[in-house]
């Protein structure tokens, strides 16, 4: 019996998730934020529901766009390049992001009759985004239990493992990452420079995955 939701952005991660967990999710949850990328992402977390047979809704932030402060919403030219675990890659922050879509994606759980969210984050996410951590999946989870009737619970199992075990997680499912999105500038092609850009090369690389990702270089 399908008992839980997802949030699934059109990313390597969240894609792989929706695969490697679809026997379970009962919907699936997309939020437009107005992030530079949200309208290269948006379409492959529609196709890839729509072939999974799983219903699919895309809920509007547009509130995060206008009052936070992240170079994620500021336009192309505002993503630095270089690698996740450069300084310069803590202005992709958006403060509380994933609290607030977490928040939100419980609460349609729980009005349908749901007891677990899943959500991708994954290691290679710590170096920069605290609500990425596992301290704070463990505390988002306490509340989200005591904050409901269904104490509905928080599923993170990527938390612990690179974004290159989850391409070769991918890779046994045989996911085409050519139909997921990562650049975070959202151009026409991914620029291959930018934080996502080099660790997602990095990790089909690592998982031994033809990368047939068009780039930009």
């Amino acid at each position: 019996m399908k008992d839980s939701a997802i949030i699934v952005s059109g990313g390597m991660d969240s894609i792989t998730l929706l695969y490697d967990h679809h026997d379970d999710i009962a919907l699936a949850i997309s939020f437009n934020y107005g992030s530079n990328h949200n309208s290269r992402e948006l379409p492959f977390a529609s196709l890839h529901c729509q072939r999974l047979n799983i219903p699919h809704i895309t809920i509007d932030l547009d509130f995060m766009h206008r009052y936070f402060e992240s170079s994620l919403l500021q336009g192309a030219d505002a993503i630095p390049e270089g690698h996740y675990e450069d300084s310069n890659m803590l202005s992709t922050v958006v403060p509380f992001r994933n609290g607030i879509m977490l928040s939100i994606a419980v609460g349609i759980a729980e009005s349908h009759g749901l007891r677990r969210v899943f959500i991708a984050n994954h290691g290679g996410d710590h170096a920069i985004y605290p609500d990425c951590r596992r301290q704070f999946i463990d505390a988002m989870t306490a509340a989200t239990q005591a904050g409901t009737y269904a104490k509905v619970e928080i599923a993170a199992p990527y938390t612990d493992i690179s974004k290159a075990d989850i391409a070769r997680i991918g890779k046994r499912i045989g996911i085409d990452y050519a139909e997921t999105w990562s650049c975070y500038k959202g151009g026409d092609t991914h620029c291959g420079k930018c934080g996502t850009c080099v660790e997602r090369i990095e990790a089909l690389r690592d998982a031994g995955i033809t990368d047939t990702t068009p780039y930009a270089l």
